[in-house]
């Protein structure tokens, strides 16, 4: 089907292979992100730092090829490495948040480039209320905390006041509600 002249289409490219990613994950997927996002964003408002929510490429290795992933929500600090619609220096925190066509390469794939790439902190974030969180710890990634949300105070597990800090930003921190909230099933 030929596309239409003013048609988006969202791609990333891995080890030379075009990954299409459209259509567009559902919305749970959104609320999620910008939820992340808007804490970050309000958080580092007076410092040199920026967030960026799915909206520009991440150019892991420039020296060697035009490779390119979009990551979810990603806080890069050295702006030198800005350029146009792409990023290529090292981002100090990445967050996927998977959807049923995107887990496998978030999971393998682009957790790879990440560790491989420098960036200290990974998330994963579930929709549906789970979060996961790796560290790079001597080159590799260690899951540190593993949280899946349970928001019923009557249960003797809930956690959704369970308070997550960002580990470069002392200032950043949200809760599990705050992350997953109006998201409902």
């Amino acid at each position: 089907m030929a596309l239409l002249k003013n048609e988006y289409v969202k791609q990333e490219k891995i080890n030379g292979v075009i990954y299409d990613m459209s259509p567009s994950p559902n919305y749970r997927h959104g609320i999620v992100n910008n939820n992340i996002n808007t804490i970050i964003k309000t958080k580092l408002k007076d410092s040199l730092c920026l967030v960026f929510m799915e909206n520009l490429d991440y150019k892991y290795h420039p020296e060697e090829n035009d490779d390119y992933v979009i990551p979810d929500i990603m806080i890069l600090c050295d702006r030198k490495h800005l350029k146009g619609g792409s990023y290529s220096g090292t981002p100090k925190f990445i967050v996927e948040t998977l959807s049923p066509s995107t887990a496998l390469k978030d999971r393998t794939l682009k957790k790879d480039i990440y560790e491989k790439a420098g960036v200290e902190e990974y998330w994963l974030v579930i929709p549906s209320g789970s979060v996961e969180i790796y560290y790079l710890k001597d080159g590799k990634y260690e899951l540190t905390h593993s949280y899946i949300l349970q928001d019923d105070k009557e249960d003797e597990h809930y956690n959704a006041d369970t308070i997550i800090t960002l580990k470069d930003f002392p200032n950043i921190s949200m809760t599990l509600a705050e992350i997953f909230e109006n998201v409902e099933e």
